[in-house]
């Protein structure tokens, strides 16, 4: 059975100390194991689990800086790979 799709979004002004905080907040939520996301509008739970891809990238244009944190990772369900026979001729 084939997940359905959730989103979050959420985007606003904020000063260094309170994104500080709040990337605190994620690591928190990867040792723990979940990760709740949620404003006004919106709300998501995660649960990190093995081995996650990892991209980070940043640039600076004129007066626009930029960084980007993407992680990534796959829930198998019951965390087994279904055990089928391959067949190769």
């Amino acid at each position: 059975m084939k997940q359905s799709k959730k989103s979050f979004r959420h985007e606003s002004l904020q000063d260094a100390e309170t994104i500080q905080e709040l990337l605190k907040s994620v690591a928190r939520g990867f040792a723990r194991g979940e990760l709740l996301f949620s404003d006004e509008e919106d709300e998501i739970i995660m649960h990190p689990e093995g081995l996650m891809d990892l991209k980070v990238t940043s640039n600076q244009e004129e007066n626009r800086h930029r960084i980007n944190i993407r992680i990534t990772w796959q829930i198998e369900k019951n965390n087994k790979k279904q055990n089928k026979s391959l067949r190769i001729k």
